[in-house]
């Protein structure tokens, strides 16, 4: 088999994904460990290859308009240890081993850190990491 054959069929799985209209699909974080749902993001096809090949998760940041892999200031890396595909085939989960044990970027563990009680929002999740020591500006 051809070096460009083999690639193509490396390459497939792209093509099952449902990309949105603007190429994109949406990526839950999930940790490994503990099953808690650590943040949201958004891959194109580039980002989800990379994710692949360098087992650690990258995002299209779609405010920024670049490829973001997780954890490039912080540390915080996301490395992968599973990958599924919904049964539309529109939302990717990441099973992540989440170095530092923060992946928010408010210090948090989740970004998942508010609960909607009697009508409001209320933060049930402590800061482990003030973010001003965690990004430097």
């Amino acid at each position: 088999m051809s070096q460009s054959t083999e690639q193509d069929i490396a390459q497939d799985f792209l093509e099952q994904v449902r990309w949105t209209s603007d190429g994109l699909v949406p990526a839950i974080a999930q940790d490994t460990k503990t099953n808690d749902i650590l943040m949201f993001a958004w891959m194109n096809k580039q980002s989800l290859a990379l994710t692949v090949e360098e087992q650690r998760a990258v995002y299209w940041s779609r405010s920024r308009q670049k490829l973001w892999r997780k954890g490039e200031e912080s540390g915080h890396v996301q490395l992968i240890k599973e990958i599924r595909i919904d049964c539309d085939e529109d939302v990717i989960i990441l099973k992540v081993e989440q170095l530092g044990g923060i992946a928010c970027h408010t210090g948090r563990h989740s970004c998942f850190y508010r609960r909607l009680e009697n009508n409001v929002w209320q933060t049930v999740e402590k800061v482990i990491k003030d973010p001003s020591d965690i990004y430097s500006k």
